[in-house]
């Protein structure tokens, strides 16, 4: 079964953090359960997420996997959230709409994902830059 598209191409927020995301070594885009995925290896970010428990949507948002030590620290900012599904395996949810977005601190919560989910190489080429 197909997921129904859950994104807007024409969404200037997700035009950001495309530019962003794809300028990381060796990333791409695929769309996997309706949302666009950036990947190396596998998903370093994902644009729009669900709280589980909740059910709500949070269409705006990032979901990424920060280093372990970061992780607590990041879900007591109140524009994070625990999102379905990636939540247990230690990823958070960061929304975009919540406040004024700061496009420095983005780029920063992209790098740790990345960091945390590329193959080695691509983090020493990313290092090499």
């Amino acid at each position: 079964m197909s997921h129904p598209i859950m994104f807007d191409e024409k969404d200037p927020l997700l035009a950001r953090v495309r530019e962003l995301a794809l300028a990381f070594p060796g990333a791409g885009e695929k769309i996997s359960h309706g949302r666009p995925f950036f990947h190396t290896k596998t998903a370093f970010a994902v644009y729009g997420g669900t709280v589980k428990e909740t059910g709500r949507s949070f269409p705006r948002s990032l979901i990424l996997k920060p280093d372990a030590s970061e992780r607590e620290a990041l879900l007591q900012d109140a524009r994070t959230y625990h999102p379905a599904y990636m939540g247990p395996s230690g990823w958070i949810g960061f929304d975009l709409e919540s406040a004024t977005v700061d496009w420095d601190e983005v780029a920063e919560l992209l790098d740790m994902s990345f960091r945390v989910t590329a193959p080695a190489r691509l983090v020493h080429e990313l290092d090499a830059r």
